[in-house]
């Protein structure tokens, strides 16, 4: 294959230099097209001839491609392309590379690869790393002395506030111009310090050789400060014809614009106040600049008188100050005062269809920017960068066109817009949200660069898809290869931690960012605090939180929340109230938590409380807070209160006919909670599995065995509902409970799941009431198969042989469990009287008022006897005389509980206890008797049920 020339004499020259300078890529194209058909291999200047073809005419990615090409580089080959993404603010691509010019050869760099570098490292203080880098680099290179790249350190120092070092490369400069004056005057006003940027001005006015120009008088009123320099300086501009008395439109729009560059927004206010003041006429520029300045403010009152003055002055047909409004009211939330300014244009160009295309992505709105971006199609606007962008941004939230991300993948490719990072970055975002991880991960592989937001993307898409260990491998490897994480990556992997509560990962992730100063981001420290709860590491989780300055309502819900979910719920009542002391209300979520809260303590005054503070901040119609309120009253043992919450609900969800129907049958109205179901199934309500658990629940309490068979058979035949082993469970629990323990044993042989400990302990009991031993015994050594050190089966199976007086086999049972070194949980009951809870233990004599307690129970005791109640020694587990039975069961802690009740609350008030484990037979009997003597409604919850005491009788009908 014949080589081309190596000079300007090759025929493919002429027409590549024409092409270029008139930007017709048209034309390059044919001339690179022929060169490719005539077989020649281009060589070096042939080459670099063709990437500033591409380069001038914007197409970037057939420049990166002839460049890629290339067997051999020379200098003009990089800088050829360093130029080009200079041109295009291309800062990653350009900083990889330099870096890969670097490790071809040391000695390509020249001042002309150096200066685009620097300027696009002056873009954003994040890549001053990168400048001070090349800096080392110029100097052992010999190239910082070249005047191109001295004044380019210069700017980028200026631009990053670093004046001392930018004046250190502007003292040793032999020459300067008056360009390089005026940016260290301007970089002494942006830092504040205006005295050094008076000096300065003044050195450059006592030169010879040089004078301040318009830029340099602007620098100096710009910041304001002295006010008698500025007041010299502005008589110095007057005199030298570099400011006019009144300025002129443009001067004022020119003073605007530096404000704004150096973000002062203010500043560009009070110059534009001053300017209307002064009677100079608006212009076009003077609006674009203006509203520019109150979006960054968010100044929505301001806003609208601008645009009110935009009316009035005639300026609402010009397409880029529409396009800045459409901009403000984007960037303020106001989409429909954008979408109105957007309907109302006469013209449109590529801006405005992108303007209203990503406030409809940023408000939420993704099927509307769909819309749009159809629409813009239509009118036959081709998408650019930002487009693609915005337009793959909403694609990740909406189902319409549910391609339509693939279809701008395929356009991307066609036009190199693949190549921008905000492109690229949308894409793998998209893919990650679409669940498709292999071409989000095939995208992030093509990157020549590290980018970020792309790495974050791609590790969010990895915790929305439940893939978290890969999520924290991604994590790692950007560890390992030395790159910095930012707040949203540390938050993300916190939450993979969170998912799979990897606890020791979490630690090191908080060390991470303790090291890299990330840990009091708002957003990092949330994410820790959920990391430590979701571990179940609430202290941890509460010196998190404690270190937060300014806890937001996330973290407020999550700390609380968390104590509920850790069993804490005393604390969580505690920092509810330093909540409220702190200033911010509880929201929903909280709410709901406390009411849990209140439910596992069985707090009922303070639920009230709760459900108090629910109605006062008008959360209290919410159905999640309705719904924990209901389940709060049914499990404070009020279930009349539950039940008008239920009923005053207008819109009653799935959830609250299930906490109802559950309330009922835990309360033993067996009747009541299945007439619930049937009316709920009237109303059309379909049940779920959790709606036939409470059902099936409500049968076996109440006795109803056959019911539940009915309903069990039911849930699939009739609702097409799977079956589970807590559907068995319940079944199991009717049929022991009913006495029919061959019946159930029969269910637990034929069902699909291995039987659970908690199934074989429900029959266990039924055992211990119908004294079957043999059977009691083979079902304790399968619970003591499943969980070995399980006290239950050790302690019904003495009950067992208690009850047969076998107290050998008793003592055995005890041994054994002794062996095992199995502690039988302490039996107490507690009770809450004025907002404060009193426990009890058997034979408890801790109380401050024990002796009222005791005299109270004791006269109770004689009471029950006279109306016909008989101890019932069975349920003591000791070989002793029947008088010592007697006087054991009679300080069991919920009868001192009721004594300590009856003493304590004013009748007719309900008394209410809880007891940690079920309550016996004799102590379910004697408070029967109890309430008919006192005429007193007593409920008592235990392990298993809720039972009320009324008359002498009991709601579970015995079936407990």
């Amino acid at each position: 294959m014949a080589l081309a020339s190596s000079s300007s004499s090759s025929p493919w020259f002429p027409l590549l230099r024409a092409a270029t300078f008139s930007g017709d890529l048209q034309l390059g194209n044919l001339a690179h097209a022929r060169i490719i058909v005539a077989g020649v291999l281009p060589d070096v200047f042939l080459s670099n001839n063709l990437i500033t073809l591409h380069s001038r005419c914007g197409s970037l990615g057939d420049a990166r491609y002839v460049f890629d090409q290339m067997p051999h580089r020379d200098s003009v080959s990089f800088n050829s392309l360093l130029s080009a993404y200079a041109l295009h603010n291309l800062v990653l691509p350009a900083l990889h590379l330099f870096r890969l010019m670097l490790r071809s050869s040391p000695s390509l760099p020249t001042s002309l690869s150096l200066a685009p570098v620097l300027k696009l490292c002056s873009l954003s203080p994040d890549f001053l790393p990168s400048s001070l880098s090349i800096h080392s680099l110029a100097a052992r290179s010999g190239l910082d002395s070249d005047f191109i790249v001295s004044s380019s350190f210069i700017n980028v120092y200026s631009k990053n506030g670093l004046v001392v070092e930018a004046r250190r490369v502007f003292d040793v400069m032999p020459y300067r111009d008056v360009v390089l004056w005026n940016v260290m005057i301007k970089g002494y006003v942006q830092v504040g310090l205006y005295k050094d940027a008076s000096l300065m001005f003044s050195e450059l006015n006592r030169s010879e050789v040089l004078q301040p120009d318009e830029l340099s008088v602007q620098c100096i009123l710009a910041g304001g400060e002295p006010r008698s320099f500025v007041q010299q300086v502005w008589s110095f501009g007057v005199k030298k014809c570099l400011v006019s008395d009144g300025f002129d439109v443009i001067s004022w729009n020119r003073k605007m614009s530096e404000n704004a560059k150096a973000g002062e927004h203010m500043s560009v206010i009070d110059c534009f106040v001053r300017m209307k003041r002064s009677d100079v006429n608006c212009d076009n520029v003077t609006f674009v600049v203006v509203i520019s300045a109150i979006a960054g403010l968010d100044g929505f009152d301001v806003g609208r008188q601008i645009h009110g003055l935009v009316l009035k002055e005639g300026f609402c047909n010009d397409v880029s100050v529409s396009n800045s409004l459409i901009n403000m009211y984007t960037k303020m939330g106001f989409h429909d005062g954008a979408r109105k300014i957007f309907e109302e244009m006469e013209e449109l160009d590529l801006i405005s269809w992108n303007s209203i295309i990503s406030s409809s992505v940023q408000n939420g709105l993704a099927e509307e920017s769909v819309g749009f971006f159809l629409d813009m199609l239509r009118h036959g606007i081709v998408p650019d960068q930002f487009t693609m962008a915005s337009i793959l941004q909403a694609c990740s939230g909406t189902s319409r066109v549910s391609s339509l991300h693939e279809t701008l993948h395929s356009f991307a490719l066609k036009t190199d817009l693949v190549m921008d990072d905000f492109v690229l970055t949308a894409l793998i975002d998209v893919y990650s949200k679409k669940g498709n991880m292999k071409e989000a991960e095939l995208l992030l592989s093509k990157m020549d660069w590290f980018d970020l937001v792309s790495f974050n993307a791609l590790i969010a898409g990895y915790v929305t898809n439940n893939d978290n260990s890969k999520a924290l491998d991604l994590f790692s490897s950007m560890q390992r290869n030395g790159e910095k994480a930012n707040n949203f990556t540390l938050a993300t992997v916190l939450k993979a931690c969170s998912d799979l509560v990897a606890l020791e990962q979490g630690r090191q992730i908080h060390a991470h960012a303790v090291k890299i100063g990330f840990d009091s981001d708002l957003c990092v420290s949330s994410g820790m605090l959920d990391m430590y709860i979701k571990c179940g590491n609430i202290n941890d989780a509460s010196s998190i939180f404690g270190e937060i300055h300014e806890p937001d309502d996330v973290a407020w819900t999550a700390m609380i929340s968390g104590f509920v979910e850790n069993g804490e719920e005393d604390r969580a009542l505690g920092l509810f109230h330093q909540m409220r002391r702190s200033g911010p209300l509880a929201d929903e979520f909280i709410l709901a938590s406390l009411a849990k809260a209140c439910s596992c303590m069985a707090a009922l005054e303070q639920g009230r409380q709760i459900h108090a503070n629910a109605i006062k901040l008008d959360h209290a119609l919410d159905t999640f807070v309705a719904t924990s309120m209901m389940d709060m009253y049914a499990k404070c043992g009020n279930i009349e209160d539950s039940y008008q919450l239920f009923m005053r609900m207008s819109v009653k969800s799935l959830a609250s006919w299930n906490v109802m129907v559950s309330a009922f049958a835990q309360h033993g109205n067996g009747k009541q909670a299945l007439d619930l179901f049937k009316q709920m199934r009237i109303q059309g309500i379909r049940p779920d599995k959790i709606t036939f658990i409470a059902v099936l629940s409500a049968c076996s309490h109440s006795g109803l065995f056959s019911e539940a068979y009915k309903y069990f058979n039911s849930m699939q035949t009739d609702y097409g509902i799977k079956l589970e082993i807590e559907h068995y469970s319940c079944l199991v629990d009717a049929l022991g409970r009913a006495g029919l323990v061959t019946e159930a044993e029969k269910v637990i042989e034929t069902m699909p799941f291995n039987a659970s400990a908690s199934m074989y302990r429900a029959l266990l009991g039924a055992c211990r009431i119908q004294g079957n031993m043999d059977t009691g015994r083979k079902i304790a050594t399968k619970i003591l198969d499943l969980e070995p050190f399980d006290p239950s089966a050790y302690v019904l199976l003495s009950n067992i042989y208690a009850a047969a007086n076998q107290w050998d086999k008793v003592r055995d049972a005890r041994k054994r469990m002794k062996g095992s070194k199995v502690m039988k949980d302490p039996g107490y009951s507690w009770i809450e009287v004025k907002n404060k809870q009193h426990l009890f233990i058997v034979n408890d004599k801790s109380h401050p008022e024990t002796a009222a307690i005791y005299h109270e129970l004791e006269d109770l005791i004689r009471r029950i006897k006279e109306e016909g109640y008989v101890p019932d020694t069975e349920f003591v587990l000791l070989d002793v005389e029947e008088e010592e039975k007697e006087k054991a069961l009679n300080y069991h802690s919920e009868k001192l509980a009721i004594a300590y009740g009856l003493i304590s609350i004013p009748a007719p008030q309900r008394i209410r206890v809880i007891k940690n484990l079920r309550v016996c037979g004799d102590c379910h009997n004697a408070i029967k008797f109890i309430s008919k003597v006192v005429a007193r409604e007593i409920v008592l919850r235990d392990a298993n049920r809720f039972h009320c005491f009324r008359d002498g009788t009991c709601s579970c009908g015995d079936f407990w």
